[in-house]
């Protein structure tokens, strides 16, 4: 959402966030209130406001709340003289009070989709009525894959859409000015996700994958960058396996570190369960990397054969054989032109461009 935020900005607009973070069991003031991000890491000089409200003590209350906030932090940003041509929201549950902040003010409003619940089938009734309400009132929605476009519409929700994907940084994102050198230099591999129990990005298959590929070749190293309440778990799974040797733990790390360790990777893997278009892996092809990932939802538009290889979803046999296809092969990927490529299509100027024509649009009046 940041990078979306930062593309608007690239094509010269003025641009301020509201994150809209929800209930906070430690505000004690009035029922909401509008906490500005001063952390220039994360805003990235973009103005940005942290939006709480209060827990209630009512079970069911808290929406109205949640609502409440969002349209008194919207009027605080007019007071204090900000007046948006267009509300721009990210994911339907923000697409809602965003709607009905459109609605009083007159402002057209657009809806960024990311969430994988609509390919997953996991939304529950009320929490269709929801998309529903702020698809049949935004003037434009932006779904990040193809993908996701088909899956929101098979909620029965038809609007004007457009594909708008995620976005890559490329002054931190950008293909190694020169080729790793040295024969029989250890191949180094690159996973980087969230060690999460819902094995969403899909590492437990990633670890029997790799016992395979041991059998075949050790010419390998495996760098791990990401936390979450799994990892003590993984790291215990690596020793069992008898892989500590060649797998490497390197916990959370900022966007700056994983952009060099990108371009020192010779190949990147991500065997996700379910996903819509990763910007990690957005990332990693920006960085002139080759992907190993899996066929689930937007990631077979972003890699094809020209940019690594795509397997079925927990299979580790399949995803051994592909991993063991890149290493062999990795000098028919011309990083250069992975990169470059990347850049074409998802750069911080190309999405921003994209969105400002889509926003002109829009104040037109168009469809």
């Amino acid at each position: 959402m940041r990078e979306h935020a930062k593309a608007a900005r690239a094509a010269g607009h003025s641009v301020v966030v509201l994150h809209l973070a929800g209930p906070s069991p430690e505000h004690d003031g009035g029922l909401w209130t509008m906490e500005e991000e001063l952390d220039s890491s994360l805003s990235e000089g973009i103005e940005s406001h942290h939006v709480f409200h209060r827990q209630p003590p009512v079970r069911g209350a808290s929406y109205g709340l949640y609502l409440w906030s969002a349209i008194g932090a919207y009027r605080r940003l007019r007071d204090n003289g900000f007046r948006p041509d267009v509300i721009h929201a990210h994911v339907y549950g923000a697409g809602v009070p965003a709607a009905v902040v459109a609605g009083r003010s007159g402002i057209p409003f657009l809806l960024t989709e990311q969430f994988t619940g609509f390919p997953r089938r996991t939304l529950s009734g009320l929490e269709v009525r929801k998309a529903r309400y702020a698809y049949n009132r935004t003037a434009r929605a932006l779904p990040v894959s193809r993908h996701l476009r088909e899956a929101i519409r098979s909620y029965g929700i038809d609007v004007p859409f457009e594909v708008v994907p995620n976005v890559v940084d490329t002054s931190l994102f950008f293909p190694p000015e020169t080729k790793r050198t040295g024969e029989g230099a250890t191949r180094r591999l690159l996973f980087v996700g969230n060690l999460e129990p819902s094995q969403h990005k899909g590492f437990p298959t990633l670890l029997q994958a790799l016992t395979r590929l041991r059998e075949r070749t050790l010419d390998w190293q495996l760098d791990v960058v990401g936390d979450g309440p799994e990892r003590r778990s993984y790291e215990k799974s690596v020793v069992e396996l008898d892989l500590r040797e060649q797998v490497t733990f390197h916990g959370s790390q900022p966007k700056s570190v994983i952009a060099e360790m990108m371009r020192e990777a010779d190949l990147f893997v991500l065997p996700s369960r379910f996903d819509n278009l990763p910007c990690v892996v957005v990332e990693a092809l920006a960085s002139g990397l080759p992907v190993v990932s899996t066929t689930v939802g937007g990631i077979p538009e972003l890699v094809d054969d020209q940019r690594g290889r795509l397997v079925p979803p927990d299979d580790p046999p399949a995803l051994a054989d592909a991993l063991h296809y890149m290493l062999e092969n990795l000098d028919a990927f011309d990083r250069r032109a992975i990169g470059h490529a990347a850049r074409d299509r998802y750069s911080l100027e190309v999405v921003g461009q994209q969105l400002s024509e889509i926003y002109d649009s829009v104040l037109r009046g168009d469809r």
